[in-house]
């Protein structure tokens, strides 16, 4: 009797939901942009990592190029890590996928989790390019929003794309090419923390080559996008 009302019921929630009739998600509180000193930091010199930590192994620069790079089996992902911590902040920069089409991206807003199998791995967010565009919560919820019907068709895979993050109180703007590709509110703003930002080189099972360069952080910036045409 007990398993046959569990079963009615399991198949009424399925058809409420395909009926639409189950309550929508909640909607995500407005945090307001963070106060503090608005200031254009160096985080990359263009000639070595110095600001930041990773595995030497993985990550070199070269032409004003930072390149991260796999020939073995990386069996947790791992990252390029700021130095500093920061909360609200704009981030522009230049990426190219060199090898493998396995996606990279930005880890931000989160923390360094070397409990998780490598000393640079990260749990956080992470803005997705460019194969499998979103938003994903490391070692948390896995995908938390959805941009590839937008982002797919404006992303070159393995040449360079130009990107613009926003990120201001519990909200991420993300801009492709150009082009405003994502507007994104965290629904659970406690979950967001002044940490280290992250440059992704993704386990892998086969070689694989990031490259990153121009990147330019401002903090506590204007509420203004730059690179939208």
């Amino acid at each position: 009797m007990i398993r046959r009302a569990a079963l009615l019921a399991s198949g009424l929630l399925v058809l409420l939901t395909q009926a639409g009739w189950t309550q929508p998600p909640k909607e995500a509180p407005v945090v307001p942009p963070r106060e503090g000193k608005r200031e254009v930091v160096e985080i990359f010199n263009g000639k070595d990592t110095s600001g930041w930590v990773g595995h030497e192994k993985y990550w070199s620069v070269k032409d004003g190029v930072i390149i991260g790079k796999n020939t073995d089996e990386v069996p947790v992902s791992t990252y390029l890590l700021t130095e500093r911590k920061f909360s609200d902040f704009r981030l522009t920069f230049d990426f190219k996928l060199a090898q493998s089409e396995m996606h990279s991206g930005i880890a931000m807003w989160g923390k360094v989790a070397p409990e998780k199998g490598d000393k640079f791995t990260y749990a956080g967010h992470l803005v997705m390019f460019p194969s499998g565009h979103g938003f994903w919560d490391l070692y948390g919820r896995s995908m938390i929003h959805q941009n590839n019907q937008i982002a797919g068709p404006l992303s070159k895979q393995h040449d360079w794309n130009s990107y613009e993050i926003l990120a201001q109180g519990n909200r991420i703007r993300f801009v492709l090419n150009g082009k405003l590709v994502s507007d994104w509110r965290e629904p659970e703003p406690m979950r967001i923390h002044e940490a280290p930002i992250g440059l992704q080189l993704h386990s892998n099972k086969v070689a694989q080559e990031v490259q990153f360069k121009n990147l330019k952080l401002e903090t506590f910036p204007e509420d203004k996008l730059l690179t939208v045409k």
